[in-house]
């Protein structure tokens, strides 16, 4: 066997591993409901709504990620803006109800950041980070959803290099690494440079600064950008003219190590705007002078923040050496399955890759993978569910009609409904 298709197969495994379960998407739903209950018997929040974000509603977790949860603050029909003071002193009623209640695990609030957040686990070991009205961070999470319409490619690769960081201890802002959106835009942006590219550029997609649209009426707001994203997609995917990537999985996995491997040198003249599709020389960008930061990635949705601005110079070196040290085992001679699988996914994930990755000749005599049953990608359904709880609360609040999501084709042809969480009280 060929080391390409050693990494091909080994990265199979992988993702049949880490891939989220039925029992992930229920009991993550479960969460949610908890938190709703919780926020309906705080009088500060009365009205309010509980709405998940992130890699639950773009469909790029794994089954140990993570739960971004916006508490959305009833306005009628209007996208309402509260001040960081307000918001500090609602998630300090949240974090008392919590700790009264019970059952929730190491609570931490961190008033002061840039975005107040109060940071919490749950009795299932899922971590959760609760903000309030964070709606930009919802709209983000469908743009990354929507993206995998263009190429189911661009899921796996996020899910891999998610874990491979997490292996290498890269993935942690906390201690000046990369957060889990930076890697995701890192991604987007290797589909940009690929020969030939797989995403255009995401000015193609949405052009100018989505943030600064999310005004006025939320329905209205809401609907301009998925409308915008749902015909700009389908352009870019039905262009016949457009040459087609038809690189396997290890492909795209060497080429984003080789991409990156000297991150630390291109950094200190050199961004990643995502935006634009390009790197762009520092010195000559206005949105980004002047440079402070180890390393920017920018947000292609909130220009011009820059999404790597925990990452320190210490760290950045680690990460461009985590490029390099895997770039240089996956391109060994005498690689084995056992070295990749150590270089690419944490210990607890290897224990389930031992060879052969499950292939139990005993119960399954063919030495064919038995079957997980999995859930169908109900990503589009968490972004009905909770948009249809919001219309509904609002519907005597306004005489709005309430939002109608627009799909972009073939979002849902895949979507399975796995759990029905229970009604609201």
């Amino acid at each position: 066997m060929s080391g390409g298709q050693l990494l091909e197969l080994t990265l199979r495994d992988i993702l049949h591993v880490i891939n989220p379960l039925r029992e992930d998407w229920s009991i993550r739903f479960y969460i949610i409901n908890e938190l709703q209950a919780v926020v309906q018997s705080i009088e500060s929040l009365r009205g309010a709504t509980v709405e998940p974000f992130g890699s639950f509603v773009s469909n790029l977790f794994t089954r140990w990620g993570d739960l971004d949860i916006s508490i959305e603050l009833s306005n009628g029909s209007h996208i309402l803006s509260a001040g960081k003071k307000h918001k500090q002193m609602l998630l300090n009623d949240v974090l008392r109800v919590l700790r009264t209640k019970g059952g929730w695990r190491n609570l931490h609030f961190f008033a002061n950041a840039r975005i107040p957040i109060l940071k919490l686990e749950t009795s299932h070991s899922i971590s959760c980070d609760i903000s309030i009205n964070n709606l930009s961070g919802q709209m983000k999470s469908k743009l990354l959803f929507w993206m995998n319409e263009i190429d189911g490619r661009f899921r796996d690769m996020v899910l891999l290099i998610k874990e491979w960081a997490k292996a290498h201890n890269i993935n942690d802002p906390k201690f000046g690494s990369l957060n889990s959106y930076s890697l995701s835009l890192l991604v987007v942006f290797h589909f940009q440079t690929c020969v030939p590219a797989i995403f255009p550029p995401l000015k193609e997609i949405y052009p100018g600064n989505m943030v600064d649209d999310l005004i006025g009426v939320r329905a209205l707001a809401e609907k301009h950008v998925e409308e915008t994203c749902a015909v700009n997609i389908n352009r870019y995917r039905s262009d016949s003219s457009r040459l087609t990537n038809h690189s396997s999985l290890s492909q795209l996995f060497m080429s984003f190590l080789e991409k990156f491997s000297d991150i630390s040198a291109k950094a200190a003249t050199q961004g990643i705007s995502p935006y634009t599709g390009q790197w762009e020389d520092i010195d000559t960008n206005m949105r980004w002078l002047p440079k402070t930061y180890a390393v920017f990635i920018e947000d292609p949705f909130e220009q011009p923040v820059n999404t790597a601005r925990t990452v320190s110079n210490k760290q950045l070196a680690r990460i461009s050496n985590s490029f390099q040290t895997t770039l240089n085992m996956v391109n060994a001679a005498n690689q084995d399955q056992s070295m990749l699988v150590s270089a690419l996914v944490r210990p607890q994930i290897s224990q389930f890759l031992v060879k052969p990755p499950f292939r139990c000749q005993s119960s399954h005599s063919n030495g064919t993978r038995p079957q997980i049953p999995r859930a169908m990608q109900p990503a589009g359904r968490v972004q009905d569910q909770f948009q249809n709880r919001r219309s509904q609360k609002r519907q005597n609040e306004t005489n709005q009609r309430p939002a109608q999501v627009v799909h972009i084709p073939k979002v849902h042809s895949q979507v399975q409904q796995v759990w029905r969480p229970r009604s609201e009280s």
